[in-house]
């Protein structure tokens, strides 16, 4: 796969490997776009570790340097993407939400449903101590408390 120009694959102070900023972005750049392959319950061989959702059937299986962006709770990018309505083909790109410096690692909040949600290691002060949507959160602890 070739690099993406402005990212760096790294060992990360969050987990195992993460991307970092060669250089800066603004607000509303996009950091890269995803190279994917598009999947769904159809398709047997997948691998959905690295995968984004796109909508209630179809998934992005991250095929390149993004599929190390770590998730945060305090995130400085995110994730648009979606099937395009002329073609069906999958899309995705990674857009910052604020200024990025070089040299700061990459990250989106991955927004995990309660039933797959991990613990999170991100150590940001606003870690909600779970890789779960924001709203999903409440329910999540209901699940752990019984």
């Amino acid at each position: 796969m070739p690099p993406i120009a402005g990212l760096r694959v790294v060992n990360s102070g969050i987990h195992g490997y993460g991307v970092v900023a060669e250089r800066d972005f603004a607000p509303g750049d996009v950091v890269a776009i995803v190279d994917g392959l598009p999947w769904n319950a159809e398709i047997q061989d997948r691998d959905d570790r690295y995968s984004l959702w796109l909508d209630d059937e179809w998934y992005l299986d991250m095929l390149d340097q993004t599929r190390w962006i770590n998730h945060s709770c305090a995130p400085n990018c995110d994730i648009e993407g979606g099937i395009r309505p002329d073609g069906g083909e999958a899309w995705a790109r990674v857009v910052a939400m604020r200024a990025i410096r070089a040299g700061e690692e990459i990250t989106y909040d991955y927004g995990f449903t309660a039933e797959l949600a991990e613990p999170c290691l991100c150590g940001t002060p606003s870690c909600r101590g779970w890789i779960v949507d924001e709203s999903e959160l409440p329910r999540l602890l209901e699940m752990k408390a019984s």
